[in-house]
């Protein structure tokens, strides 16, 4: 990444120019003006966003980047969007959201203009690609999810143990006497770009049912209403002797309409077909008589904002690999108040 020292050796000036002409703060000629600009358009510098962040090294605000398909509302993000900038300011920080898909390009700017001190980001991919261009620029990064261990040994993470919640899901079930379970896992789409709670449920899904030799049928959801409602039927719907008698579901974006389906099937009732939910929001009353495992958004966004600004003194201090304790994935638990009933 070019610095101001570069784009001054670029010029043929003094770096202490190249801040005046960013800054308007004294009178530069045109000629020196015009190569100044010419240094940093060839070069690519990025200068600071502001004349405060000029005066200062960083900005006291972190980007929380939330990639989000427009006029599609999840209340997962909302919530979490706001548990975070709660956390985040009581160390001091404001925060800027970006809803960018890809993200890369956006973050890449971020980083380079000085609009924020650290990233945090949400939606994990396995392998993200927005990890590996942040850490090309030496930028403090941690993750609300994670997608791999193994490719994100120096970036800082809080995360559900996905896999372990699946698999007590599913071996809650079986333990309640079901024997032919389904498990409504994540969206197509959120499998297809490999989201890291996608991949892990799927993990503890498949590994729930060796350990318990339940018929587990795993089903993808769809962020489409039609779609989801005619895998519903194409798996409920069977001959009543092979007919499953439990719903694990992971992807709860459409959880009304999910309900909707199975009241109008005629399967809304525990006696017919008993629901356990994976990663439901906290305090919900409609939720309350399901039996459940709940997504800690509070204690995540708490701890991934520690994180966030424990990166940005690390790199302050010229440390880069993630600390002891930068790794953190939080046991899950059922809800109490909501037992699975037998079949």
């Amino acid at each position: 990444m070019a610095t101001i020292k570069d784009v001054a050796e670029r010029a043929g000036v003094a770096p202490s120019t190249v801040s005046y002409v960013l800054s308007g703060s004294r009178k530069i000629s045109e000629e020196t003006q015009n190569a100044v600009r010419a240094a940093i358009r060839d070069l690519g510098y990025h200068p600071r966003a502001s004349a405060r962040a000029l005066r200062s090294a960083r900005s006291d605000v972190i980007v929380l980047a939330v990639p989000r398909e427009t006029g599609k509302y999840r209340a997962m993000d909302g919530r979490f969007a706001i548990e975070f900038s709660d956390a985040a300011r009581g160390h001091g920080y404001d925060v800027l959201m970006m809803t960018d898909q890809d993200g890369v390009g956006g973050l890449s700017r971020i980083a380079r203009s000085g609009l924020a001190d650290a990233a945090v980001l949400m939606a994990v991919q396995v392998q993200d690609p927005r990890v590996a261009a942040l850490r090309a620029l030496n930028f403090p990064t941690a993750l609300l999810g994670h997608g791999s261990e193994q490719d994100e040994t120096d970036v800082p993470w809080v995360d559900l143990d996905w896999e372990a919640a699946v698999a007590m899901a599913v071996r809650e079930t079986a333990a309640a006497g079901h024997r032919r379970i389904v498990f409504l896992s994540s969206a197509d789409h959120e499998i297809e770009a490999r989201r890291g709670y996608a991949m892990h449920g799927l993990d503890g899904a498949r590994a729930a049912a060796a350990q318990t030799g339940a018929d587990v049928r795993i089903v993808p959801s769809s962020g489409d209403p039609d779609v989801l409602a005619k895998r519903l039927r194409e798996v409920l719907l069977t001959d009543p002797a092979q007919r499953p008698t439990a719903l694990v579901v992971q992807h709860l974006i459409l959880l009304p309409e999910l309900l909707r389906e199975l009241a109008a099937l005629g399967l809304d009732g525990p006696d017919a077909l008993s629901v356990v939910l994976v990663g439901t929001l906290p305090d919900e009353p409609a939720l309350a008589g399901f039996p459940r495992i709940e997504l800690p958004v509070g204690r995540m966004s708490a701890a991934v904002a520690e994180l966030a600004v424990a990166a940005i003194a690390a790199r302050g201090a010229g440390a880069v690999p993630a600390p002891d304790g930068a790794h953190q994935l939080i046991t899950p638990v059922m809800a109490e108040g909501a037992t699975i009933p037998p079949p």
